[in-house]
């Protein structure tokens, strides 16, 4: 099981000038610990869960531009973008960019969006969680288009309509830049994984809740003719002891999940401060994981 990493706080105690070297160093420790994966939420307020919208947060894009310009060999994305914050076309777009500018290490994250306050704060419109789905499943399609050398052509949906779905220059990453759905809802979300997707993202809810997911996907895989073994699985850890350094305490959490096939557990600490962090807990992390394999 490999490691990856989630920055989810900015509030670094030297405020916004520090977050820059911060990231910076974060994103070197990263791949010197033998992190795979680093990504950053994709929000235009903090969570009220992760003390609140007034605390600091960077727009994901940018931010993973900047980090794939201090780094080499991880694999960036967004955990995850809602589908509401940006015009799908746009979207593809800079997704596109994130691939071409990091030599292909790009992976695009995509849910239903959820966070009513930050639309609302801003004016971006919300609508129903059906409806959302609905733009969702009419983005991945987009996307996947704009990605496809041999058509430019309209696309006509019913929430969006595009056309020309013009992508100059194309991806790197072969034949697209991986696609990670988000969320572990059993009718829809899951049923767009095994349609869609090349990686899914749950939540390390328990072993055996986990299973019972990667069982629902894997019957939606055989209802749409994919291959379930094709589809990479990975978790989102943010447990205590990520945060607190407790590598043993960590271990226990995470063994149950080391025979369901678990392709990367990304740790999601609650640190405005990270580069220290990687060396002293994540490193040992990633040597204690690749033992239990």
């Amino acid at each position: 099981m490999r490691v990856g990493v989630h920055i989810n706080r900015f509030d670094h105690s030297g405020g916004g000038p520090a977050l820059g070297a911060e990231l910076a160093a974060a994103g070197g420790a990263a791949e010197a610990a033998g992190v795979s994966w680093l990504s950053v939420m994709d929000h235009y307020f903090q969570m009220e869960f992760n003390d609140g919208a007034e605390d600091p947060m960077l727009e994901a894009y940018t931010t993973l531009g900047f980090l794939a310009a201090h780094t080499s060999t991880i694999r960036l994305g967004a955990l995850v973008t809602g589908v509401t914050y940006r015009h799908p076309g746009l979207l593809a777009k800079i997704a596109t960019t994130l691939d071409v500018l990091s030599g292909g290490r790009a992976t695009l994250g995509i849910g239903a969006a959820w966070y009513g306050r930050e639309h609302e704060g801003l004016g971006v419109p919300f609508p129903p969680v059906a409806e959302r789905f609905e733009r969702l499943e009419e983005t991945l399609r987009i996307c996947l288009q704009m990605w496809d050398p041999t058509t430019d052509g309209p696309f006509e949906g019913k929430h969006y309509r595009l056309a020309e779905t013009l992508c100059v220059p194309a991806p790197l990453s072969a034949p697209h830049p991986e696609i990670m759905i988000g969320g572990g809802g059993e009718k829809k979300t899951l049923r767009l994984v095994a349609r869609y997707g090349d990686a899914c993202n749950l939540f390390t809810t328990s072993p055996q809740e986990v299973r019972h997911k990667l069982d629902v996907l894997r019957g939606h895989c055989d209802t749409e003719g994919r291959d379930y073994d094709a589809i990479r699985k990975t978790v989102a850890y943010g447990g205590d002891p990520a945060t607190e350094g407790d590598l043993d305490a960590f271990t226990r959490d995470i063994a149950g999940y080391t025979k369901l096939g678990i392709d990367t557990v990304i740790l999601s600490p609650r640190l405005g401060e990270t580069s220290a962090w990687m060396e002293s807990f994540v490193a040992p992390a990633v040597q204690r994981l690749a033992e239990l394999d």
